[in-house]
């Protein structure tokens, strides 16, 4: 006995809806700047990260070693362990230097 198993490319049917997510989803990345402040100079740079991301890693991400600095948003100190999940503008503050 034969069977016969038909054609795959036959009547699909109607195809699926494309995937939408919706208006509430979480953005891919957010935009970070960093404004380090040394000895009266600045300078600013911006980043995108993962929603998530901890301060910690940002600044070092910025060239900065996270346990020597303080870090501020507007005049609010933020703590190192804080992850972010919005754009923000960060103050970075080295509290030492080394010598």
């Amino acid at each position: 006995m034969r069977l016969h198993r038909g054609s795959s490319k036959g009547d699909r049917g109607t195809t699926p809806a494309a995937e939408t997510l919706p208006l509430s989803a979480s953005p891919v990345t957010v935009r970070v700047g960093v404004e380090v402040v040394r000895g009266g100079q600045s300078r600013f740079t911006e980043f995108d990260v993962a929603p998530g991301t901890l301060v910690r890693s940002i600044v070092r991400t910025a060239g900065e070693s996270p346990e020597g600095c303080a870090v501020l948003v507007g005049e609010t100190p933020l703590p190192l362990d804080a992850p972010v999940d919005r754009p923000v503008r960060l103050t970075v503050i080295p509290t030492f230097s080394g010598g």
